[in-house]
């Protein structure tokens, strides 16, 4: 069986487990980031085989600096939206934070 056989490649920067909504870079992440073993990793994704963790694993290493370009890509989009996020929140969080400003002035 080929690597690729065991993902799916939905676009560019959407690659998963074949069969699972689990995202390559989730993987990645936890093994690169949080140094998990695949044995951690299968704990960490029950739904994952470890045949499935070692092939995405073996996918990287044989791949590595588009890989490491993807994941990188995909911390920075993480870290883009955190942004935007904090400097235009959603109507209910702004009513939220009003509210509790008004019970701290109370208070």
């Amino acid at each position: 069986m080929q690597l690729e056989e065991y993902l799916d490649f939905l676009a560019p920067n959407d690659i998963r487990i074949k069969g699972h909504r689990i995202g390559l870079e989730l993987i990645l992440y936890e093994y690169i980031y949080n140094e998990l073993t695949p044995a951690q990793l299968r704990e960490r994704f029950p739904t994952l085989t470890l045949e499935q963790i070692y092939a995405v694993l073996a996918y990287y290493h044989h791949h590595q600096p588009q890989l490491d370009q993807y994941l990188a890509d995909w911390l920075e989009f993480g870290r883009r939206a955190r942004e935007e996020q904090a400097a235009n929140p959603p109507p209910v969080v702004r009513r939220l934070r009003r509210l509790a400003a008004m019970e701290n002035q109370a208070a």
